[in-house]
């Protein structure tokens, strides 16, 4: 095969990104762009779905072009994004009805709040692994029928279309041949049913969404169509999709049981594999297909932490503490430690394991000795706090099911690259955290799902061989000292939690 490189499309919260990589993972080159967060109200996060078709698409343009490849040279193209972000379009004209409403977003609280009071919860938890909440995409395609005149029995009438993200750019890079998504996507819409690996027609009734609206669901790595040759320069397979956390634990090479990553983006997200039966939590965590490189359904186990490296964005962005993101770890090393000072930032409510979407940011612990790099480095440690939570919850799983702890957690995201709060979680969590060479695995993932549709791969075993140590960082605080912190933690968590 001559055409040897591969085009991720990354499509994400606070950016659209393209990668091109070889087929050994490396990257060859890389075009971003910052995507415009739109606050209708507070709490409710939208994006404009024109300005993420056309971002991604100037993406992959540049990326080529910096990469000094044409199209020819490209074996297939895979897709990720952020997940839960919902779009309803007309099949007609390609135009939106509404703004994307993105994962973040909690308007849909009161109807989440309707079905937990009907008992619906177990139902749908039961069906689609996840919990009643606003965060899935269902709630979310609920409010735009019901806010858009006429759209749900255009709907009806099949002039509508409904899509994640990727669903979004498959139409568009298809030229609207394809309305298709991958079951790592599906699953995360609190529509699909993930045992019966189908759109459950109950839930479609029970939100009163006409199923005429739903794409195909197939496999992560399969036949997503061609896209037209004058978005890049020649037609080009679309071989890979999965949602962001999914194919980042792909990319990480975690492919077997017992296998976890966690991902610091704008949120966190931390997922543990658990084979090819479906494992149910006790502890607040989800219950989700993995990417899925084949027709045999895999699944995973996740927690999901609403605020990630947002918190820097809004000690750069909201406090003016900083003037770039980078700048957060020079301030935070000024302090040996908080100084008492715990940043809880529910700014969105709180994800796993806590689920209150009531929860609000507090800052607790504050002296008149407290200063700024105090709280910057309790805004770090913020993020290891709820990640190590998270992976408590997931042991206590595991354990629970004669399983074992998780031995090591591997990582990514834009935030890994901080080598202080990397070593707050090892402190916090007890075991190694090991950061890839390549910290792109949400792109590598997707790149890796189309590799193996079109053959540039032979299978999981060659991919695992490819994934390499960075850096490994050992816990260096005692587990009695580690336990005392996160005992702090729980005790602000409980003061931010509306009664």
């Amino acid at each position: 095969m001559t055409q040897t490189y591969l085009l991720a499309l990354d499509q994400g919260t606070s950016s659209s990104r393209s990668i091109v990589f070889d087929p050994s993972g490396r990257i060859v080159a890389m075009a971003q762009q910052e995507i415009r967060q739109i606050y209708p109200e507070p709490g409710w996060v939208e994006h404009n779905p024109l300005e993420l078709w056309s971002s991604q698409l100037a993406t992959a343009r540049q990326a080529l072009k910096d990469a000094g490849l044409s199209a020819a040279d490209v074996a297939v193209v895979g897709i990720t994004n952020q997940r839960e972000t919902t779009v309803v379009w007309d099949r007609t004209t390609g135009q939106p009805i509404h703004n994307a409403i993105v994962w973040q977003d909690r308007r849909t609280e009161p109807a989440c709040v309707a079905l937990r009071a009907q008992g619906h919860e177990q139902r749908v938890q039961s069906k689609t692994g996840l919990r009643v909440d606003p965060y899935f995409s269902a709630t979310k395609l609920q409010w735009i029928l019901d806010r858009v005149p006429g759209s749900r029995e255009r709907a009806r009438q099949g002039e509508l279309a409904f899509g994640t993200v990727d669903s979004w750019l498959i139409w568009n890079l298809t030229g609207g041949r394809r309305h298709v998504t991958d079951v790592s996507n599906a699953a995360r819409t609190m529509l699909f049913n993930i045992t019966d690996n189908r759109w459950d027609p109950d839930l479609l009734a029970l939100l009163d969404i006409p199923a005429e609206l739903m794409p195909e669901v197939l496999p992560s790595s399969a036949d997503f169509g061609t896209t037209d040759a004058h978005w890049l320069g020649a037609p080009l397979k679309v071989g890979g999709v999965a949602g962001d956390q999914q194919s980042a634990s792909f990319g990480q090479a975690c492919f077997h049981a017992g296998m976890a990553k966690n991902t610091y983006g704008t949120g966190c997200f931390l997922l543990m594999h658990t084979g090819e039966q479906p494992q149910w939590s006790t502890n607040g965590l989800l219950t989700t297909a993995a990417a899925q490189p084949s027709t045999q359904p895999q699944y995973a186990m996740e927690g999901s932490v609403f605020i990630g490296g947002a918190v820097v964005q809004w000690l750069r962005d909201g406090l003016q503490a900083i003037r770039s993101s980078s700048d957060v770890q020079r301030l935070a090393e000024s302090v040996p430690d908080a100084g008492g000072v715990v940043f809880v930032p529910a700014f969105t409510g709180l994800g796993a394991p806590y689920w209150n979407a009531e929860a609000r940011g507090a800052i607790v612990g504050l002296t008149r000795g407290s200063t700024v790099a105090h709280i910057a480095r309790a805004a770090l440690e913020s993020i290891a706090f709820q990640s190590a939570a998270l992976l408590q919850a997931m042991n206590r799983d595991s354990l629970a099911r004669g399983g074992v702890a998780v031995s090591e957690l591997r990582v990514d995201g834009g935030a890994c690259v901080n080598d202080l709060l990397m070593q707050i979680q090892a402190d916090l969590l007890g075991i190694p955290v090991v950061r890839p060479a390549v910290v792109e695995t949400t792109a590598l993932g997707a790149a890796y799902l189309a590799g193996l549709q079109v053959g540039v791969y032979q299978g999981l075993e060659e991919l695992g061989r490819q994934w390499r140590v960075d850096r490994t960082f050992t816990p260096t605080l005692s587990r009695a000292e580690a336990q005392e912190r996160m005992a702090r933690w729980e005790q602000a968590v409980r003061q931010v939690q509306a009664p």
